[in-house]
């Protein structure tokens, strides 16, 4: 999904606080993975990992360290190894964006903000983590590089959505579909297209993921034609 990404890694293990239905972490076909099972923990050999220089890492790509039941201290932790290596840049993703205003002043210099809302209605039978309309909200509040992700996409609201993701001026969205099957309801060909097609206006860089192939050809069979991306990549 992220191609500027070079390395990804996790330091938090234990069940993720916002238990979305559709997470590919808790889904797997051998069922949940150990690691990211059971009481929420910091493994401790994780922080004595050489970050080196010249990265872009993706830190905890398969847990939310901004849940609200991931401890200050454990949030700290991650932060304060991450500041060890200060010439990477560091990619944080969350679904509670809300909570990165707490530790703004304890994050790497070189960082990115990145936020998951897959539609902009509310989702309380899919996931526990804030209503995606305030994700955004919290979003477009915080200063410096930011970038949304809208997978799985779900039936959406264009106007709104569309609105909300404006108003974070994020330098990337990257949309992708239910690759898992997992039944969610998913957007109208026309609905998806008409927002990449916002986004492109605006010259936001939209990254759509393969999987998204199956929404924007299922029903027409001529693919959409969309403006040229021109904004760069983080």
């Amino acid at each position: 999904m992220f191609g500027f990404v070079t390395h990804c890694h996790t330091h938090l293990g234990g069940e993720c606080p916002h238990q979305c239905s559709y997470c590919y972490v808790m889904n797997s076909s051998q069922g949940p993975m150990p690691k990211y099972s059971g009481a929420l923990r910091i493994i401790e050999k994780e922080l004595h990992v050489s970050y080196g220089t010249g990265k872009t890492i993706f830190v905890e790509h398969c847990n939310d360290i901004f849940a609200d039941g991931v401890a200050p201290e454990m949030v700290r932790q991650v932060l304060d190894h991450c500041r060890q290596f200060p010439e990477n840049t560091y990619l944080f993703h969350t679904k509670n964006p809300a909570r990165y205003r707490e530790f703004l002043g304890e994050m790497p210099e070189k960082r990115i903000l990145g936020a998951t809302v897959e539609t902009n209605r509310p989702t309380p039978t899919i996931s526990k983590a804030p209503a995606p309309s305030s994700r955004l909200e919290a979003m477009a509040s915080l200063p410096g590089r930011k970038l949304i992700t809208v997978e799985p996409i779900m039936e959406f609201d264009l106007p709104d959505l569309a609105a909300g993701i404006l108003k974070v001026q994020p330098e990337m969205v990257a949309i992708g579909a239910d690759s898992k099957g997992t039944g969610l309801p998913e957007p109208k060909r026309q609905e998806l297209v008409g927002l990449i097609q916002q986004l492109y206006a605006a010259r936001i860089k939209v990254k759509q993921k393969g999987n998204l192939g199956r929404l924007l050809i299922s029903q027409t069979t001529t693919p959409p034609r969309l403006a040229p991306q021109r904004r760069n990549v983080p």
